[in-house]
């Protein structure tokens, strides 16, 4: 290449690292507050992500075509000609998934393409009174992701652009978003953290005419996963939602007939944004995973009786070119959600 290019691909590279630390600053500071449209994209669909909390953004396996998806810079080389299904039995009868296919060239880099749909099912139409019509409507959204990355020594960086299709009936709105990220390993790669800015962007247009413009959940994010150097054990942390740090709310007390509003500790605070994960590797083909997910449980858990809300768990099997996880999280006491991911490698070589 030469010496001109390789300059000029440089600067790039500089340009881009800057645009991703600063840009998302600017968003972080719009969003804060307020409800989100497209709350969709905030789902898990991996079933190896939901197993570990729900989201993590720092595992490092350069064969799992799933993780790319939580950060465009963890997707490798080495996954190219992959093909990833998932499949989500959520809660009463919406469900969604996720497809994707990996290429790369070593000219330019690393590419995915993939396509996030949630059906929320059918639904009888009615008048404003209460009365049915007979008419039956349904209801879903799309998001289709297209995946760049590459890496400049042990730091790897990636984008993801993601046009956005939601359809209420006969009310659509179109979107557009985007995810930076980036990523960097220790020398023998059993530590790696990352910094991910998700859903950068907002709606271009919205469900009905002259209306005003909605929030998308933007989630700026910073991980680490540590693979322990004399056992089969990895171990993840992320932190989640940095861009709005009170996702507490004050609770009244009443002591003596009087009520006064007790704010939440500094250290419920933290782990509000924390997400913990572990897996524990028998063999090279076998994995066990659990994770624990404090805010899903402060929000979704009864008062008095918290049973398994916030905790998950699953496993990971390979079988020559298959790759088969599943995951099983609670969400609520009315129920789990069922997480199931089958990746294929179509190499020759395999």
């Amino acid at each position: 290449m030469p010496l001109i290019y390789q300059k000029a691909f440089s600067m790039l590279k500089k340009v881009y690292l800057f645009i991703l630390f600063v840009f998302p600053v600017f968003f972080a500071k719009a969003q804060i507050g307020g409800e989100y449209t497209y709350e969709f994209l905030e789902l898990t669909n991996s079933a190896r992500i939901g197993a570990l909390g729900g989201n993590q953004t720092a595992i490092d396996d350069s064969t799992d075509l799933n993780l790319p998806y939580n950060n465009p810079a963890l997707l490798h080389k080495s996954m190219e000609n992959r093909v990833l299904v998932n499949y989500v039995n959520y809660l009463s009868d919406v469900n969604y998934g996720y497809v994707s296919f990996a290429q790369s060239f070593d000219s330019i880099g690393n590419f995915a393409l993939g396509v996030l749909y949630i059906n929320y099912g059918s639904f009888d139409e009615a008048t404003e009174l209460g009365g049915v019509t007979g008419n039956v409507f349904k209801a879903a959204e799309y998001a289709f992701h297209l995946m760049y990355s590459n890496q400049y020594i042990r730091l790897r960086y990636g984008a993801t652009l993601k046009p956005i299709l939601s359809s209420f009936e006969s009310y659509q709105s179109f979107g557009l978003a985007a995810d930076l990220g980036i990523s960097f390993s220790s020398k023998g790669k059993l530590t790696n953290v990352a910094l991910v800015a998700r859903n950068i962007g907002g709606q271009l247009t919205t469900y009905y005419d002259n209306g005003e413009k909605e929030k998308i959940p933007l989630n700026v994010q910073a991980g680490i996963s540590q693979r322990l150097k004399h056992a089969p054990v990895i171990l993840s942390a992320n932190m989640q939602y940095l861009n709005k740090w009170d996702l507490g709310f004050a609770t009244q007390e009443n002591e003596s007939e009087d009520f006064y509003v007790q704010e939440e500790s500094f250290a419920k605070q933290i782990m509000r944004h924390m997400v913990l994960g572990v897996e524990i590797l028998p063999s090279q083909n076998f994995t066990i995973r659990a994770g624990y997910n404090y805010l899903r449980r402060q929000e979704l858990k009864f008062e008095d009786f918290g049973s398994m809300v916030g905790f998950s768990a699953g496993f990971g099997l390979k079988i020559k070119r298959f790759r088969l996880d599943y995951a099983i999280s609670q969400y609520h006491l009315a129920g789990s959600s069922n997480l199931f991911s089958l990746s294929i490698n179509l190499n020759n070589n395999f």
